[in-house]
């Protein structure tokens, strides 16, 4: 999934980066309002992680931007206010969500999952295809029964093409807005090197397949 992390407290924001990044997101950052409203302008993200008191453009505002488009992104509102009414308020906004400082990582983590769950088609908790198993709440993969050592791009680009819908193909544009963050350059062969080193690892019989001019297909 990615993920945009908007908070003004530089290394609140930097870690919880980090560990969204651990958890095999993409994660792309920005510490004031006014570099969250181009963000969520110019990327589809699954879900913002958004403090509401932010220098320049208020949270508030951020989120009203988010909700009027009508698209699937979900908003976790973080706030060192933990009242009723704030929550109320909040959610009142339009955000799926609300967190008060401090919080526990391991709930932000899962709270976001869940959010990213309900902008996708319900699929089981493992996802099993073709003799790949992959088990995204434990960071698992195989391939008929042996382990697959898999690098958090592979592990993400592996998701994504297993969830799209059974012979659907997955344009390279659409694997790096879903498995990349924004400094990733478009330009580069970074998508097909990627798909090539987990070709490697899957092994026979293929299951990844290169669709000429479209972008790569995941199945028998």
């Amino acid at each position: 999934m990615r993920v945009l992390v908007v908070e003004d407290e530089e290394i609140l924001a930097d870690a919880i980066a980090a560990g969204l990044r651990h958890m095999h997101m993409a994660v792309d950052v920005c510490y004031d309002g006014d570099a969250a409203m181009e963000r969520v302008v110019m990327h589809r993200y699954d879900v913002v992680v958004l403090d509401r008191d932010l220098p320049k453009v208020h949270g508030d505002e951020i989120c009203r931007q988010i909700v009027s488009t009508g698209g699937e992104t979900r908003v976790l509102m973080l706030t060192a206010a933990a009242s009723i009414r704030d929550r109320v308020d909040g959610l009142g906004l339009g955000a799926d969500d609300y967190l008060t400082k401090p919080f526990a990582f391991a709930e932000l983590v899962a709270r976001v999952q869940a959010l990213s769950r309900r902008t996708q088609r319900a699929l089981p908790p493992v996802l099993e295809h073709s003799g790949v198993q992959l088990d995204p709440a434990r960071r698992y993969a195989s391939r008929d029964g042996r382990p697959l050592s898999l690098s958090p791009k592979e592990f993400a680009v592996l998701d994504v093409l297993m969830r799209a819908a059974d012979g659907t193909v997955v344009s390279p544009e659409e694997l790096l807005e879903k498995a990349w963050d924004e400094n990733a350059d478009p330009f580069t062969n970074t998508v097909r090197v990627t798909i090539m080193t987990l070709r490697r690892k899957l092994g026979e019989p293929p299951v990844i397949h290169t669709v000429q001019s479209a972008g790569y297909r995941f199945g028998s």
